[in-house]
């Protein structure tokens, strides 16, 4: 008895279409082959082999998450990178998975990299605190916090400086470990 042949896989929305030709675009412009990749996937402890890298670039094979990271890792980009189109115009519509209509590049990239949200409330209270509510629930107070500093126009010479003051932690000097430098901060880790 034979089995009935298995119809390839199609990937068909924009997310995965766009992560598909970016992997690509990123991967060659490296110069590498797809066994380079692969190499450096396996190298990484996320082994993806040749073929299958050739399927996500065809767009016959889903990227799960773990796939994503592990592929922004071994190409050095952000996740982001691999997740929008980098060759648009920052006003030109492009499509996002789950979404019903189309946003400006500029706003998904904005969305994507964690700076707003992707919808625009009308404006006054609601956007203020539709802002608020996605960076509350999207990001960590700490970043948060060195975020609205940096805004703020804050002095220190480096963003490791005003992390550490805002974070209010400092490395164990010849060590990988941080302590915290102000009450309340909880255990060294």
């Amino acid at each position: 008895m034979t089995q009935p042949s298995r119809t390839p896989t199609r990937i068909t929305d924009p997310s995965g279409l766009t992560v598909a030709a970016n992997v690509r675009r990123v991967r060659e412009s490296r110069g590498w082959s797809t066994y380079e990749l692969a190499k450096k996937l396996k190298d990484g402890g996320r082994p993806v082999s040749p073929s299958a890298l050739a399927k996500i670039e065809r767009g016959e094979r889903r990227v799960d998450v773990g796939d994503l990271i592990a592929l922004a890792v071994a190409l050095n980009v952000a996740p982001s990178g691999l997740l929008l189109p980098v060759d648009t115009e920052p006003l030109a519509e492009i499509e996002v998975t789950g979404r019903s209509r189309t946003v400006p590049a500029l706003k998904a990239w904005e969305w994507a990299d964690g700076r707003d949200t992707l919808d625009d409330p009308a404006s006054g209270h609601a956007a203020y605190q539709a802002h608020m509510l996605y960076r509350l629930y999207g990001r960590p107070h700490w970043l948060v916090d060195l975020e609205d500093e940096e805004e703020a126009g804050g002095t220190d010479r480096s963003r490791g400086d005003r992390l550490r003051r805002t974070v209010g932690i400092e490395r164990v000097e010849g060590t990988n470990r941080y302590r915290f430098t102000r009450e309340g901060g909880g255990d060294d880790g």
